[in-house]
């Protein structure tokens, strides 16, 4: 009988000290991690939701900019810290796209990380010199199928999302464009603007003063539903190609084994500050759409993601490294 008291009291104590950190958090700063350089929209939307999180939660939420190796470095800094909530990453798609295209990736997606939700989606708009005589997704096609590898396009780099659309718009379309990678958005939309480019699809932030400016003409968005930047512009599906869709994301995640109590803690806090007016009004300034998620439904995406971009890296014939 005394063993069996003894045991009970042990396993409540137990209990208690796992329950006690959860109930407690948090008791110091929590580091943001943003896997990209500053000034970047992941760092953009990390300071933005670090700066409401570290008001509400009552401790200091310090962003680290941790870049490089296409925002692996980053990744795989969080995926090894102590599951404890106090080091967070704001993962993108970034992290669903990097199993197609690194053989020897130093962590797994959905093993590594524990998802809290996500905080935006990013769609990028398909815009063309206004040299080129396509006022719409269905010229361009036609035009495109006239001059097999004449027309070019630019995009940030090899496997960045803005060249993975394209990739799929080629595919769905069945159109050859040559492809001009540059390092980053800024230089290829430079060139596109001075007329060395015909083709590009960018971030819509970027492209909208030069839409604006008419010098650039937009043709179509990229998600599944018309940005409010830009509600005038169909996107692809209902332009021309149906089924067509490839969007980007920022959510933030946990190293795997993070407890549940503290998952659920933030992802009520982010919840709740993404669907602020004032962070809402901010972050659709910076040309992204807020989305927030249950962490279930989170885990979900990103299982969904990854066979997705697998797709079209392996139709696009980009060879991992």
């Amino acid at each position: 009988m005394k063993i069996t008291i003894i045991a009970a009291i042990a396993a409540a104590s137990l209990s208690h000290s796992a329950l006690a950190p959860a109930q407690t958090y948090p008791s110091k700063p929590i580091r943001f991690i943003a896997a990209f350089p500053a000034g970047g929209p992941s760092d953009i939307v990390s300071r933005a939701v670090a700066r409401r999180m570290a008001e509400v939660l009552g401790q200091p939420v310090v962003v680290e900019n941790r870049a490089g190796a296409g925002g692996n470095i980053g990744a795989e800094y969080v995926a090894r810290a102590a599951p404890d909530g106090y080091t967070v990453l704001l993962g993108g798609s970034y992290v669903t796209i990097a199993p197609s295209l690194y053989r020897k990736l130093a962590y797994d997606p959905e093993r590594d990380f524990a998802p809290i939700g996500l905080i935006v989606t990013n769609q990028y708009v398909l815009v063309v010199h206004p040299s080129v005589p396509a006022q719409s997704v269905k010229e361009l096609v036609k035009l495109a199928k006239s001059r097999p590898g004449k027309l070019n396009y630019a995009s940030a780099g090899i496997g960045s999302p803005p060249h993975l659309s394209a990739e799929l718009f080629k595919t769905m379309a069945g159109v050859d464009m040559a492809h001009v990678p540059y390092k980053g958005a800024t230089p290829a939309l430079a060139d596109l603007v001075g007329g060395h480019i015909d083709v590009y699809f960018g971030g819509i932030s970027g492209a909208l003063p030069q839409v604006k400016a008419r010098k650039l003409r937009a043709l179509a968005v990229t998600g599944a539903r018309r940005s409010s930047q830009l509600p005038e512009v169909p996107t692809v599906a209902e332009a021309a190609l149906p089924g067509y869709e490839i969007s980007t994301w920022f959510g933030l995640l946990a190293p795997a084994a993070t407890p549940r109590e503290v998952i659920t803690r933030l992802n009520g806090v982010i919840t709740g500050i993404v669907a602020e007016a004032d962070t809402r009004s901010y972050l659709i300034g910076q040309g992204v759409e807020p989305f927030t998620s249950t962490p279930e439904q989170f885990a979900a995406h990103i299982r969904r993601e990854i066979p997705k971009f697998a797709r079209i890296v392996k139709a696009a014939g980009i060879k991992p490294e």
